[in-house]
């Protein structure tokens, strides 16, 4: 990262800019981990990070990107629920700002009650199809493709069965992060 974000109150400070740069790079390779850009792991830090709402021309500046880029990966976070638009008093109503959602159990069971929920179940549906055409087509196979065929269904069933656990802890832990106070369990120390 070239750019500093001095207009935050950093003035240039070594140590805050570099936990600045440090945290802008591990949370852009976290979201490339995660199957995202790493460009929109570096927008939500430069937003988590700063002590304003931000536009988009604040964002490509920090970063060093393209404003499309800039602009296609914001509507992302934004679908996701991790960025949101923010009046800000005295601007011009053309510029759209941006701040970062804080409440980082939220944005966990948004990404996985959205896409890894509804990945579930297209992985389920179609492991589904695939018994039931098996089963179905078992009876007119021949005693060697029958073999295959019971291991197939065999193998497709215990993996169905892992499918269904995941789904059923994924939905407990977003039921029971509802009901709970996870701001007091970040302060505790697990060291």
């Amino acid at each position: 990262m070239t750019a500093r974000p001095g207009q935050t109150g950093m003035q240039g400070n070594e140590h805050l800019a570099a936990v600045h740069d440090s945290m802008l790079d591990g949370l852009g390779q976290l979201s490339n981990y995660l199957g995202f850009s790493k460009v929109m792991g570096q927008l939500y830090g430069a937003l988590l990070l700063s002590d304003r709402p931000l536009c988009l021309d604040d964002m490509v500046e920090r970063l060093d990107i393209s404003k499309a880029n800039a602009s296609m990966n914001m509507r992302t976070l934004e679908n996701l629920g991790m960025v949101r638009q923010v009046w800000v008093r005295g601007s011009s109503g053309r510029r759209k700002y941006y701040e970062a959602e804080t409440d980082f159990w939220q944005i966990i069971a948004n990404i996985l009650n959205g896409r890894e929920m509804r990945d579930l179940e297209r992985a389920l549906s179609v492991m589904q199809d695939n018994i039931d055409r098996l089963t179905e087509a078992v009876g007119e196979m021949d005693e060697e493709d029958r073999h295959l065929a019971e291991v197939y269904i065999d193998r497709i069933t215990r993996m169905q069965a892992l499918f269904r656990f995941a789904q059923v802890i994924i939905t407990t832990v977003f039921a029971r992060a509802s009901d709970q106070d996870f701001e007091s369990l970040s302060r505790v120390d697990i060291r």
